[in-house]
């Protein structure tokens, strides 16, 4: 266990990032396992929005490394095209 004052501090704050990445990891999961498995084409629409928007966030501030971010929108894209050009 740590005795100096500032490895103490540094304990409390890796905790509090650990909470805040597993909350952000599993917000770009969960939204993009929803978007996947939507057939509808507004609630694609809808959902392919935020999933962007997360999954750039995410990257942005290194949670994601940029390739993975942009080959996972590629996918979502790829599954948005497919909904809309059969409705």
């Amino acid at each position: 266990m740590a005795t100096h004052k500032s490895a103490k501090k540094r304990i409390r704050s890796s905790e509090r990032r650990k909470k805040f990445n597993k909350m952000t990891d599993s917000k770009i999961k969960t939204v993009v396992k929803k978007t996947l498995a939507t057939d509808k084409k507004e609630e694609v629409e809808k959902l392919y929005k935020e999933a962007v928007s997360v999954l750039d966030k995410g990257a942005a501030k290194g949670r994601l490394h940029k390739n993975t971010a942009a080959r996972k929108k590629s996918r979502l894209t790829k599954h948005l095209n497919k909904v809309t050009a059969e409705k």
